[in-house]
């Protein structure tokens, strides 16, 4: 059977072609000093030519050329200018083959250079094997062979041998990845791992299918069946210790296969590669189950606490009633009092004759109840539902095994105490058990006169427990997302080798003198500024009198000729079904490239399926309702192409292709220059079997769902977008995304709403080089801090809330630096360690360190905000552009009445990226379009400006045709490359 190609003949190809541009060739093929002095050997102009070019061919690609073969005319004429030749003295030197192959030899005994051969070829296959453990793109795989090539001196075979070693290095490094899994387990485990593919009796379903198919709603029946799934794994004694047997990449490509291969595919693979992807399959599993357990168990306890305290709020209403009612009961009665008093008559008969005795007592037993604290309080509410905590707590507790900190010693004791009691039976609490891990506020619940409420504490112990969870002060081996806050920062060696070499990607000195001087000389610069204006009554929409701040919001007006020539340009747009736009951007980009296999990294050999899947994710029509619309694309061809190339990966691939090719249209400089962008978070309903999962935030209704974050650029481009959950704080969340994109964009500056505003962001924004301006709505409120010693001048007194902890800062700065360079290596992402962070009831040393630095550079920045009006015009701006993204992200993500259904977090980021995607293929095609219309409308005497321009965003859809059968095309596009224009015809035209 013919081995399968892992790259085309064109590809290789192009690693052996000679390049023909100028710059290519200045770089590769300009003479040094040791050519000249081997080319000055020869006599004749040709074969002083014809020597240079072999050493230019040695030079790059790294090979000889052939007998045959001449080098393109653009090299001949430059190498021949260097040489005193002309390019036609090419010709004579190579009709003497004889010469040439001693010339050959000659030079590579004077360069060094190396025919290849047997022994080579073994060689070079052992050193790639090691590269392939790690790298599986034979795109990759061939560049780094061929650059090894060349720095070796070793002349390049043919594209069959290249070839040939790619296989051989994959192959040999499948195997060698897993035989470092399979030999660490024994016979037993061996025989547990055969047996997850085996069927139950009486079913089809086998134990890797239960274990893969996991509840997804966050009750306690859920979180019951879940840690079923752990202690099953737990039973196959497999030892997590594997996992670092083999580069962590080859680890999750493994698992990858595994949680993607039926049950019947992993029976046909070759023993040895079936048990590795069954081993890395069960670690990893482990890994996202224990997750999973843990996060459910977060979010009950927050669902737990939310339920209570609306509880508790709508008992607080009704208790308003009823205190009415007793205050007239009251009042009723103290009126009768006072009246029988100044008649002399009895008291007690005229509160029975006015309000009646009975009812007078029920007013007293009802108004103690009312006035009792504890009503007002959630906790009650949450004590009332120990049934729910009662029905999870102890499995949960005998299940995992927490670890933490010396400071969270009490809460593991008590944890440890609650476990034993359920496990023992017993119905009360030990005499004497920890109790210094209760909060003020849980003492008076917990701690009674007659002793220990034995409720009171369980539901306070793991409301604690949720709390140092997220903080990372407690944590849980085996998992990443709940591990210890240590292991998630770069290791201390490192980060020191790293700062002595100065080699920290930070914007920031190594000191912290050093740069508390330079800032402090700014702020006092720009207070001064600010307030001299401000006296002078100059700082454009800012009024400071009185002692307070008032800023006019900035209105966006567009002109009504910018109006006028956006409707005429998109009235020229050509009507369009997504699937040729889709198609049309594809030819341009060829994004669709970017979705390779998983296991071989070749791109999918059929377009159409690849982008029928990514267009069923971004119109939310799911596999299943596309297959019937897509005419040639099955449900199991869908599936197929769905799970095997459509990855986070891949989507983030080829959003960067789509971003930086409409980056480098003229069009888009208009708009901006790439250098700044806005992020905002946009809420999807969830309906059907993905309301189990979504979050109910108050500020979108009483519905759950879920929220996109997406960073867009000042190009209109949405360079990154991230799922979040509903109630989750947008601010860890702004990083991510400046880091984490695969464009060529480099933001400098970026602008969020208030909800992405906080000062951790602020100050790691400052370590980061990043230039963060929020629109902040209550900006009045946000008071102003000063360094020691530093007076603000006097209109500005009234905005200053205190002074910085230098000290406390000072002492923290390699703490801080250390945790800048974490997160800009990749070692842990900004917004997990900025949850983290923002967990501690009482903030540790970092902590308060970051927010100290943050309010440097919020003050900072309040300050100039204040000052440049031009800042809060771009800030505007930029935050426009977002929102209008928003209106064409709404637009296309309607199908399934525009809710997320989905239950799994991974389908939903495949719908989020997929709606992403499709959204910027749109602005592509659009701005492409739009530049044709500008230049016809300007033909026809319309004025079309650069400032007009601007104001004609690219998010058009009116013309794009996403509803119907979606069929994929073959009509070709004129010469021109782009589809005709529309002509718009007179209504009034015979």
């Amino acid at each position: 059977m013919a081995r399968r190609r892992l790259l085309t003949e064109e590809q290789w190809a192009s690693f052996l072609a000679v390049p023909d541009d100028e710059r290519a060739m200045v770089r590769h093929y300009t003479l040094g000093r040791d050519d000249l002095d081997i080319i000055a050997l020869r006599r004749t102009p040709h074969t002083r030519l014809g020597c240079a070019v072999l050493l230019c061919y040695l030079h790059h690609p790294g090979r000889i050329p052939g007998p045959e073969e001449r080098p393109p005319t653009a090299l001949l004429e430059f190498v021949a200018r260097q040489v005193a030749a002309e390019p036609d003295d090419f010709i004579a030197y190579s009709r003497r083959d004889q010469n040439r192959r001693e010339q050959v030899a000659a030079i590579m005994a004077r360069t060094g250079h190396r025919a290849f051969d047997r022994t080579l070829f073994r060689d070079l296959a052992a050193w790639l094997t090691s590269k392939a453990q790690i790298a599986r793109d034979p795109i990759i795989l061939a560049t780094t062979l061929i650059d090894e090539f060349r720095r070796r001196r070793i002349l390049i075979p043919s594209a069959a041998i290249l070839e040939l070693m790619l296989h051989q290095a994959r192959g040999r490094a499948e195997r060698i990845l897993h035989r470092a899994l399979v030999e660490g387990i024994d016979q037993r485990s061996t025989d547990a791992l055969d047996r997850l593919l085996t069927p139950w009796a009486d079913t089809e379903t086998t134990m890797l299918a239960w274990l893969r198919r996991v509840p997804a709603g966050p009750t306690a029946r859920n979180m019951l069946a879940v840690i079923e799934r752990l202690t099953a794994l737990k039973g196959l004694s497999i030892d997590r210790a594997l996992r670092a047997r083999v580069p962590e990449v080859a680890f999750e490509r493994l698992a990858a296969e595994g949680l993607r291969m039926t049950p019947q595919h992993l029976q046909d693979l070759a023993t040895s590669r079936r048990r590795a992807v069954l081993t890395a399959t069960a670690i990893r599993l482990e890994m996202d189950l224990t997750d999973v357990t843990l996060s459910m168990f977060d979010k009950l306890i927050g669902s737990l606490a939310r339920k209570a305290e609306r509880r508790t709020a709508e008992n607080t209403l009704r208790s308003v009633r009823d205190t009415q009612t007793q205050l007239r009961v009251l009042l009723t009665a103290c009126k009768a009092v006072i009246g029988a008093r100044e008649a002399g008559t009895d008291p007690f008969e005229a509160v029975d004759q006015g309000v009646g005795w009975f009812r007078f007592m029920k007013c007293d037993t009802d108004s103690e109840a009312l006035a009792k604290p504890e009503a007002a309080d959630p906790r009650t509410e949450m004590l009332g539902r120990y049934a729910t905590v009662r029905a999870f707590a102890p499995t949960l507790l005998n299940r995992f095994t927490f670890l933490g900190s010396s400071s969270v010693t009490p809460l593991l004791r008590a944890l440890d105490v609650i476990r034993v009691m359920h496990a023992a039976g017993r119905p009360t609490l030990p005499d004497k058990p920890p109790t210094g891990f209760i909060r003020r506020s849980w003492r008076p619940f917990v701690i009674k006169k007659e002793g220990i409420d034995r409720k009171a504490y369980e539901i306070c112990a793991l409301s604690e427990l949720r709390d140092r969870l997220r903080a990372g002060d407690v944590w849980v081996e085996g998992s990443r997302q709940y591990r210890d806050f240590e292991s998630c920062l770069m290791p201390r060696p490192t980060f020191d080798i790293l700062r002595e070499e100065g080699a920290l990607p930070v914007a920031v000195p190594r000191n912290a003198e050093g740069h508390l001087a330079e800032r402090g000389a700014e702020l006092d610069r720009i207070a001064a500024e600010v307030a001299g204006l401000a006296g002078k009554g100059l700082l454009e929409d800012v009024d400071l009198s009185d002692g307070e701040l008032r800023v006019t919001p900035i209105r966006d007006t567009t002109p009504p000729e910018a109006e006028e020539l956006g409707r005429r340009a998109y009235d020229l747009m050509p009507r369009i079904k997504v699937t040729d736009l889709l198609l049309e951007v594809d030819g341009w980009t060829d994004f669709s490239g970017c979705f390779t296999h998983q296991r071989s990294g070749r791109p999918a050999d059929d377009r159409a399926a690849a982008l029928t899947a990514v267009l069923a994710d971004g119109i939310n029509l799911g596999l299943s309702r596309m297959s019937e619309a897509c005419r040639g694309s099955s449900m199991r061809q869908l599936a197929w192409m769905h799970d095997w190339h459509v990855r986070d990966d891949t989507y983030m691939a080829a959003l960067a292709r789509i971003i930086d090719t409409h980056r480098a249209l003229p069009l888009a400089a208009v708009w901006g220059d790439g250098r700044t962008s806005s992020s905002d978070g946009q809420f999807y309903r969830a309906g059907g079997r993905g309301e189990a999962i979504g979050d109910v935030n108050a500020h979108h209704g009483n519905e759950p769902g879920i929220a996109f974050y997406t960073h867009v650029s000042d190009q209109y481009g949405p360079y990154h977008t991230k799922v979040i959950a509903a109630t989750a704080s947008e601010a860890p969340h702004v990083i991510d995304g400046l880091l984490h994109h695969q464009s060529g964009l480099a933001i400098e500056e970026h602008y969020t709403d208030t909800g992405g505003a906080s000062d951790h962001v602020f100050g790691l924004c400052a370590l980061l080089g990043f230039r963060f301006a929020p629109r902040i709505r209550d900006l009045k409120d946000r008071r102003l801090y000063l360094l020691p010693g530093r007076e603000a001048p006097a209109i500005l007194q009234p905005l200053v809330g205190g002074t910085i902890d230098i000290d406390h800062l000072t002492a923290n700065w390699a703490e801080l630096l250390r945790l800048a360079t974490s997160i800009h290596s990749g070692t842990t992402t900004a917004s997990a360690m900025l949850r983290r962070l923002s967990a501690y009831p009482r903030q540790n040393g970092l902590a308060l360190a970051l927010r100290e630095l943050g309010r440097i550079e919020r003050t900072a920045f309040t300050l100039q905000w204040l000052r440049d009006p031009g800042l809060r015009r771009r800030a505007n701006a930029g935050l426009n552009k977002g929102e209008a993204r928003n209106a064409l992200a709404r637009a296309i993500f309607f199908n399934r009445l525009g809710e997320m259904r989905d239950r799994s977090f991974e389908n939903q980021v495949f719908r989020a990226s997929g709606l992403n995607l499709l959204v910027s293929a749109i602005i592509l095609w659009n701005t492409r379009y739009l530049e044709a219309a500008f230049v016809e409308l300007a033909s026809q005497g319309h004025a079309v400006t650069p400032e007009l321009m601007r104001h004609v965003a690219p998010l058009g859809w009116e013309h794009v045709g996403l509803t119907g059968d979606y069929v994929w095309g073959v009509d070709p596009l004129p010469e021109s490359g782009l589809r005709p224009l529309r002509r718009m015809q007179s209504l009034l035209a015979a």
